[in-house]
């Protein structure tokens, strides 16, 4: 089964747009589609970011609800060290914590609305892709599946 790296802002998107691309994508992993790959620092953006008092007012969640929603994913996705230092992304240094995750978890993608991320495109094969992109790749390896 192969693996992949969300960043942050597809588990956010997810929480504030149930309906929306990255949550059909995340749902996926839960229907045990592919394996979650998840990093300490990826879970403290993830945190940080539902804590924005702008984003509260949308999704109402408690700190309670919030480390609630994220234990799920320190709990059930494979969870990487971040031993390995590299410096690929220019433009934003703080995104390499996706390669690093993708690297260490031996991860087909990363799944982004990121810029500077996409450019890159791919980075050591690991491919990096929007959430529909992401979500067209699955369908391609489902209808091989059922061949």
């Amino acid at each position: 089964m192969f693996r992949v790296v969300f960043d942050a802002n597809q588990f956010v998107s997810a929480i504030l747009s149930p309906d929306g691309i990255p949550a059909k994508a995340l749902n996926a992993w839960r229907d045990d589609l592919f394996k979650l790959i998840i990093s300490p620092s990826i879970i403290s953006e993830i945190r940080r970011v539902l804590n924005y008092p702008k984003l509260y007012k949308i999704h109402k969640k408690s700190s309670k609800e919030i480390d609630l929603f994220l234990e799920d994913f320190e709990v059930l996705a494979f969870l990487v060290p971040e031993k390995l230092s590299i410096s690929v992304v220019a433009d934003d240094p703080t995104d390499d914590k996706y390669l690093v995750a993708a690297l260490e978890g031996r991860a087909s993608f990363i799944v982004t609305g990121d810029s500077d991320l996409l450019k890159i495109r791919e980075y050591e094969g690991v491919k990096i892709v929007t959430p529909r992109e992401f979500l067209g790749e699955l369908k391609v390896r489902e209808t091989r599946l059922q061949k």
